[in-house]
């Protein structure tokens, strides 16, 4: 009823200035999608001389070369481990080190919390050389592990973040009953707390996976073993000493992104409910 009633308090000009707004927002990130599916289905002299048209000859067998070749689908295996890897462990950590922080005191919280958040300020690309350092002393070297630990410390602050604000947003009222029916902390977070909670961990989810799943510097200094290389790196293999199949790299992208672009909007609406949990107050 609050909808229909803010629709017709809409004036015409304002609903022509929203409606063109997104219209401008799609298109700017609408076109280079279809730009890089059309690329695909070209050869290199038709994307060179027409690169935003449709194909003159339309070539199929760019995708199909890379859908039925194995190194496609063993990428694409690598990427999948290591983003669910990443997510798991980014979840868990930062899931129960944001209940902590929600409703446990202790002595030195706030310090600790902003150490977690000062991590927001520094991108992985800042610690690369000690980080290969490390992961070369630790021996994770061209292994999973070696992408995904890196992958999580640095995704920790945000999580932790967007999980602490859920979570003291939470009725006061569910952790007072629940104490006094004798139940601890670990049976609030494992019973009460993570039922409640599936927006945020959705959201969370989501922003790890996107983010392993398209991650390039990491792979790239950690991993020199082709057999391991996740997706972004096998857009390397398209490129020779000469040139670049330029038509293969735009479809091995399509075929790529169309998972996350899938989930995404699969998991759309608790995205959305994770992210603007607790942005109004009552």
């Amino acid at each position: 009823m609050t909808d229909v009633v803010t629709s017709e308090r809409l004036s015409a000009g304002t609903k022509v200035y929203l409606y063109t707004s997104l219209v401008i927002i799609s298109a700017i990130v609408l076109i280079p999608l279809m730009t890089t599916a059309l690329g695909g289905f070209k050869d290199l002299g038709d994307l060179r001389t027409n690169p935003f048209g449709l194909p003159v000859e339309w070539h199929a067998e760019n995708y199909t070369d890379i859908l039925f070749g194995d190194r496609y689908w063993r990428q694409m295996v690598n990427s999948l481990i290591i983003a669910a890897l990443t997510v798991f462990l980014t979840v868990s950590v930062s899931a129960m080190a944001a209940f902590s922080f929600a409703h446990v005191r202790f002595f030195g919280a706030d310090f600790l919390l902003n150490y977690f958040l000062i991590g927001l300020m520094f991108p992985a690309a800042t610690a690369i050389l000690p980080l290969f350092i490390r992961i070369r002393d630790l021996g994770l070297l061209n292994t999973y592990w070696g992408v995904v630990l890196p992958q999580v410390a640095f995704g920790l602050g945000m999580s932790i973040l967007l999980f602490r604000n859920y979570f003291r947003n939470l009725p006061e009222e569910l952790f007072q009953a629940a104490i006094v029916d004798g139940c601890g902390y670990m049976r609030f977070f494992w019973h009460i707390c993570l039922p409640l909670s599936r927006p945020i961990i959705a959201t969370v989810s989501i922003i790890s996976f996107v983010g392993s799943w398209n991650s390039y510097i990491l792979p790239l200094i950690i991993l020199n073993s082709e057999k391991m290389y996740p997706w972004p790196l096998g857009i390397m293999v398209y490129r020779g000493e000469f040139g670049t199949a330029w038509q293969l790299v735009l479809a091995f992208i399509t075929l790529t992104i169309a998972p996350t672009i899938v989930v995404f909007f699969l998991a759309q609406k608790h995205i959305i409910a994770g992210l603007t949990a607790g942005a109004v107050k009552s």
